[in-house]
């Protein structure tokens, strides 16, 4: 089997479809991914409209990207692991855990975030 690399703008546009397929599949399989898009659809719009200083506004909507770019990492690491493997490993349990846990700091994180903006 030949392996083509694409070069230029052809590499760029293969790599476009290929995050959009990421992206697709994050959204219609892996119901933490849906609902933490629908929070960031929620959450964004008001970042965007309510009267905050320019670099919290952007402290807001970062926190929320990087909830939604842990997701898709953890989900890179289960299905890397699964791949790899269904039997039931220590390390491979660790893997996924640690991925879970990656979502869960980025999860606290966007709320700290959100309430030190707002409250304090």
């Amino acid at each position: 089997m030949k392996i083509v690399k694409h070069t230029g703008l052809k590499r760029i546009f293969f790599a476009a479809g290929y995050s959009v397929k990421g992206l697709c599949h994050n959204f219609v399989y892996e119901a933490a991914f849906r609902q933490e898009v629908i929070v960031a659809l929620i959450l964004i719009p008001i970042a965007l409209s309510v009267d905050v200083e320019k670099l919290e506004r952007i402290v807001l909507i970062f926190s929320l990207m990087l909830v939604l770019l842990m997701e898709l990492l953890n989900t890179a690491i289960e299905a890397t692991v699964d791949r790899i493997g269904l039997e039931f490993h220590p390390l491979s349990g660790l893997a996924k855990d640690t991925g879970s846990a990656a979502v869960l700091m980025s999860v606290l994180l966007c709320l700290y975030t959100w309430v030190a903006v707002f409250f304090c």
